[in-house]
């Protein structure tokens, strides 16, 4: 009983420095830092570091170390944890069989913004691939995708490459999985482009998810921004709630 009260109070109290925003980093310390820091042991620590994981509160990126979500921070109340094997949209998203499409509408190589930057903890000099591609089933669109893969992640992108699933080139020929995301859902007023794109009128509305997918190690592969038709937004996910 005692040792389930130590755990659970170092989760209690990690969280709350994370929310504290107590390391600027973004980088906990180490385990064995964790351990003589708090006094506790080992297992102790992988304990509370893993339900914090399980949380979505931070990510495990192997032979790097812990790190924080940068969207738990952003979005607390509306934060949705999942957890899967390649989590492409091509494959999250299934309508009774009817055929998936992409048309791509833009295709650069930009800056990062700051914010960008940290919520895929690339260096000040790297730069990202800005992808809009409109998703369609049976011909019939129902998601503007904008998404940001860092270049030296998979510098080699095409058009003809974007232009088809990006997760399921990168298992095939680069023999790397995307098996976690982070994602937040909203929903918003249609813009102008929301309404022209997807065929709403300017009274309905759009469903939002956006969010940072990872690669098998823990990299930060991509920040991707989904704005769907109201009509599809239905989306299962898996959440896994810590103990009380």
């Amino acid at each position: 009983m005692m040792a389930d009260l130590v755990y659970q109070q170092l989760f209690t109290t990690l969280r709350d420095n994370i929310i504290a925003k107590k390391y600027p980093t973004m980088k906990l310390p180490d385990e064995r830092s964790l351990s003589e820091q708090y006094q506790v042991s080992r297992s102790t620590v992988k304990r509370a570091l893993n339900i914090l994981a399980d949380q979505g509160v931070v990510f495990k990126k192997r032979g790097s170390g812990t790190f924080i979500n940068p969207l738990y921070l952003k979005n607390q109340s509306v934060f949705h944890y999942h957890n899967g094997s390649n989590l492409g949209v091509t494959d999250s998203f299934q309508m009774d069989g009817r055929k998936p499409g992409i048309k791509l509408l833009d295709f650069e190589v930009i800056r990062p913004d700051d914010e960008l930057r940290r919520d895929l903890f690339l260096n000040p000099d790297d730069f990202v691939y800005q992808i809009k591609r409109l998703r369609l089933f049976d011909k019939q669109p129902f998601m503007i995708e904008t998404g940001y893969i860092p270049i030296k992640i998979v510098p080699e992108l095409s058009r003809e490459i974007v232009s088809g699933s990006i997760f399921n080139y990168l298992q095939d020929e680069k023999n790397q999985t995307v098996t976690k995301s982070f994602l937040t859902i909203s929903a918003e007023p249609s813009t102008v482009e929301d309404q022209t794109e997807l065929h709403l009128q300017p009274n309905e509305p759009v469903g939002v998810m956006a969010g940072v997918f990872f690669l098998d190690d823990g990299t930060p592969f991509e920040y991707s921004r989904m704005r769907l038709h109201y009509q599809y937004m239905k989306y299962n996910t898996s959440v896994t709630l810590g103990e009380n």
